[in-house]
């Protein structure tokens, strides 16, 4: 049998991450995703299915790269928004990432801002 890649086998633990977890309208999931050149993050509302918020380092205004710097910017921007939609309270999905580095100076950053997870 092949041996997984790490993409692959991160994928496999988001998969078993989301059977768990969900956001709601009260409770909305806080989504990260990095790539090798950039920094996501979404709120999610799972019940509807619909985005609440969204911000990455690739935003015009804030241009980044993947490392610490973006990914805590875009943790301050997404907590400014979601407590903008009166979302105080969130979980957070780290997408198989493992929490260090930047998926845990995103959530630090977040933290600071104002949201509770």
């Amino acid at each position: 049998m092949a041996k997984l890649s790490r993409s692959e086998v991160r994928r496999k633990k988001h998969f078993r991450i989301r059977k768990k977890i969900s956001g709601t309208a009260d409770k909305p999931r806080l989504c990260v995703f990095k790539s090798n050149k950039y920094f996501y993050a979404q709120l999610i509302n799972d019940e509807n299915g619909v985005t609440l918020a969204s911000a990455s380092s690739i935003e015009k205004d804030h241009r980044g790269n993947a490392n610490k710097q973006s990914a805590t910017d875009v943790g301050k921007r997404i907590a400014e928004r979601a407590l903008e939609k009166g979302c105080k309270v969130v979980v957070f999905d780290r997408s198989g990432y493992i929490y260090h580095g930047n998926i845990k100076a995103f959530a630090d950053s977040a933290r600071e801002a104002g949201l509770e997870f």
